[in-house]
């Protein structure tokens, strides 16, 4: 049944696309860093600056795509959220002012 077939193999070439994306993807994130110029807080800093209302809860920053990872550092003598966002199959690095949400 050669439409069987190709429907399994179709299958195959997709799984091993989405294997081969989630791989880069892993990597990307795994390798990614904050700048050098900015010095990141630790969990519990994190969890005081906001508490303290220094920064603003991760959740209610709004981004275009998915946060896969997030750092709260201090850049240019104020806080601000470096993020690494998965949005249409890309990933990059977003800087948001941990106070306003507003992107530098």
């Amino acid at each position: 049944m050669p439409g069987r077939r190709q429907l399994m193999r179709h299958q195959l070439h997709n799984l091993i696309f989405r294997s081969g994306m989630a791989l880069a993807l892993a990597l990307t994130v795994f390798t990614w860093s904050a700048p050098a110029h900015a010095a990141c807080l630790s969990s519990s800093q994190t969890r005081q600056a906001v508490a303290n209302g220094q920064a603003r809860p991760l959740g209610s920053l709004r981004v275009n795509g998915q946060i896969l990872s997030a750092k709260l550092c201090e850049q240019g003598g104020g806080l601000v959220y470096v993020l690494s966002v998965l949005n249409n199959g890309n990933v990059s690095q977003v800087t948001l002012d941990a106070r306003t949400g507003r992107r530098r």
